[in-house]
């Protein structure tokens, strides 16, 4: 009995098991004419997997389901199989990726997309935080890949089939190029994998998302049927019950608690124009103008120090870290200002920050959201202290020799 594979088509967990085949010389049968929710509905389906989900594969030994899975038995199925590694290390760190690929990029690919095309109840929130999650997912695999090609070792293994398909879904669905540019390292991992000869024979050319699906609208539209004459009245009444409903006002959206402050004498955006459009004399204008603009009463200065500095021992790495920490701060970005430095001319090296936030206390938002948070030591500006104010001008000013030593980079946030 030849292996079939139950699923409807496209469908990139059926991928997964159709490319691991294709590596493994293991024939693989996609049934013909599946039909999802017809053929996945039938009593002889549902003996295979009770639950009706797809894909599920028909073995002599009986059924398999659960996509990954699947691709594991079909890898299996070749002794010694280079898909799987050729040490027992290589072996983990290939399920390692195989449960990052689902859990960090796979699940929040599909809690972004899925509600917009109407599978799931559209929640704003919800999406948020599925993006920024996703987005915290492929700035980790953007770490690993600055360096590494593929995902284990130097060549195509079953981590990368699985990855790659969980990708497709995403490049190919919802996440455009705008999206996807933040992450250089992913999009030139996906385009090598999806370009190799036995994804191409399965998947064919790929083309990238154009834009993001409209949300699916809450109510399907039913054609209205003629008015009778004798009715006409009855059914003007009918009518204007439902546009009532689609004019009620929306909810108004909760305030950041920021926004409900008492007002500042400091203006956070002319600052920023301050601070940017300053060319010369810097200390004079932008650090003197700082000083007068500030409000002890409605912002708080902090130091940060990061933790693990001695893990910064590659210089692009580094500077990728600290980029990716400025861009999930965005959600702060109309109540901070922020200067990150690299520093140091050989590694490891050190990564320190000022940040001025709005309030007396970093915002608790931001300590939610922004997981980076926890990786930095936080010490509050003493203003009456010289020394500490002298250390902020320096950050401000980018000032070179830091505290002693070359700056490797400056970046700003505003």
């Amino acid at each position: 009995m030849a292996l079939v594979l139950h699923a409807g088509w496209p469908n990139k967990n059926a991928l997964k098991t159709l490319i691991a085949a294709e590596y493994s010389g293991i024939e693989v049968e996609l049934v013909k004419d599946f039909q999802m929710g017809v053929s996945n509905k039938s009593p002889e389906f549902l003996k295979m997997n009770p639950i009706g989900k797809v894909p599920v594969l028909e073995t002599p030994d009986g059924p398999v389901f659960e996509s990954n899975a699947i691709a594991r038995y079909v890898t299996r199925l070749k002794a010694d199989n280079p898909l799987y590694g050729s040490s027992l290390i290589e072996y983990a760190q290939i399920e390692q990726w195989i449960d990052f690929s689902t859990n960090e990029i796979d699940i929040n690919v599909t809690r972004w997309h899925s509600p917009r095309l109407g599978f799931l109840q559209y929640n704003a929130q919800v999406e948020e935080l599925a993006i920024a999650s996703l987005k915290r997912g492929l700035e980790a695999l953007s770490i690993h890949l600055a360096k590494n090609t593929y995902l284990v070792g130097h060549s195509v293994t079953l981590a990368d089939i699985i990855l790659g398909c969980n990708l497709y879904n995403g490049f190919t669905r919802i996440m455009t190029k705008s999206f996807t540019s933040e992450f250089p390292h992913v999009e030139r991992y996906f385009w090598t994998i999806v370009n190799q000869p036995n994804f191409r024979k399965i998947v064919g050319e790929v083309k990238q998302a154009e834009s993001v699906p409209p949300i699916a609208s809450k109510k399907p539209a039913h054609p209205k049927e003629p008015a009778k004459p004798k009715e006409a009245k009855k059914e003007a009444k009918k009518e204007e019950e439902p546009a009532e409903e689609e004019e009620e006002a929306p909810k108004p959206k909760p305030k950041n608690p920021l926004d409900l402050l008492p007002p500042s004498k400091m203006i956070l955006d002319e600052w920023k124009r301050l601070y940017s459009n300053t060319k010369t004399n810097f200390r004079e204008v932008a650090i003197k103008g700082f000083w007068d603009m500030y409000d002890p009463e409605g912002y708080s200065l902090w130091f940060c120090d990061y933790k693990y500095n001695d893990e910064n021992t590659v210089s692009f790495v580094t500077l990728n870290k600290v980029g990716g920490f400025l861009q999930r701060m965005d959600l702060a970005r109309k109540y901070a200002f922020g200067k990150m430095l690299v520093i140091g001319s050989d590694s490891p090296y050190k990564v320190k920050g000022l940040w001025l936030f709005r309030g007396k206390d970093i915002p608790q938002f931001v300590l939610d959201e922004c997981y980076d948070m926890e990786l930095y030591e936080w010490t509050k500006v003493d203003i009456n202290d010289e020394g500490q104010k002298e250390r902020v001008n320096a950050f401000i000013e980018d000032q070179e020799p830091f505290e002693g030593e070359a700056l490797l980079d400056a970046k700003c946030f505003k």
